[in-house]
Formats: structure tokens, sequence, C-alpha cells
């Protein structure tokens, strides 16, 4: 099961890394307010950091099978987890072009591809989650 976790976290990290491309290229913060801005800047930058620190720690335990690496990358995910539903409560309500945090530049992501990262990081959650707690019972 931690390979098929390892797979599913570096699918959701290419489906992520894509969106950020996207959002750069879309002119990234450039242009909007420095207050009120629909991505904070320390979200976008955290959650891929925190997901690849997670990651990192996730590949250490597939190496050594440690439950200490399973727990450690498995608390890193709840803090990207928690950044990246933050980040997508707020491309929720600036889809359709209104809502408080839709000012400045609009940004717009493929619903496909958010869809598609959301699902995978749920699935790679999971299947974390249920690694580390089999883990732990060895």
């Amino acid at each position: 099961m931690e390979f098929a976790a390892l797979g599913s976290w570096v699918l959701a990290a290419l489906a992520g890394a894509y969106l950020l491309v996207r959002w750069l290229a879309a002119g990234g913060l450039r242009g909007q307010p420095a207050k009120v801005t629909r991505f904070p800047a320390a979200v976008v930058v955290g959650h891929p950091v925190s997901a690849l620190t997670g990651l990192c720690a996730w590949i250490l335990f597939c190496v050594t099978g440690r439950p200490a690496f399973a727990w450690l990358a498995f608390v890193v995910l709840v803090a990207a987890a928690c950044q990246g539903l933050l980040l997508f409560t707020r491309w929720l309500v600036g889809a359709d072009g209104g809502g408080r945090h839709a000012r400045g530049a609009d940004q717009p992501f493929p619903a496909a591809a958010v869809t598609l990262h959301g699902l995978v990081a749920v699935t790679t959650f999971v299947l974390v989650l249920l690694t580390a707690l089999a883990a732990t019972d060895h």
C-alpha cells in the first residue's frame, strides 16, 4: 500500500505542478492588490513546499520502513491539505467571477485539473493514513 500512496502522491504533485504553472503563466500575484488577493502568496508557496516535504518523508518511509517517517509524512500532509483546502475554497468563490476573494486579475483554472488534483490528493491522504496506521501495528 505504501507504493500505491507514493504513486498517488506523485500524480497529485504533477497535477498540482500543472496548476501552479497555469497560475504563474496567468500572472500569479502580479497586478492584484497587495492586501486583497485571491490566492495568498504564503499559501501558494507553502502548499507545494509542504507537499514536497511530506513526499520526501514518505520516500524515506518507503526506503526504510520506519513508521516515524510515515507519521512525519502524514503530519506534513495534513498541513498541505489544509493549505490546499484554503486554495480550493478561494478558487470556488472566484470560479463564477464573483465573490469577495475574486478581486484582481481573473486567473481561471481548468475544473478538470482542479478536480483531478483534489481527488488524487484525497486518495493520497487516505492511503498515507492507512499505511501509517498499519506500519505502527507491526
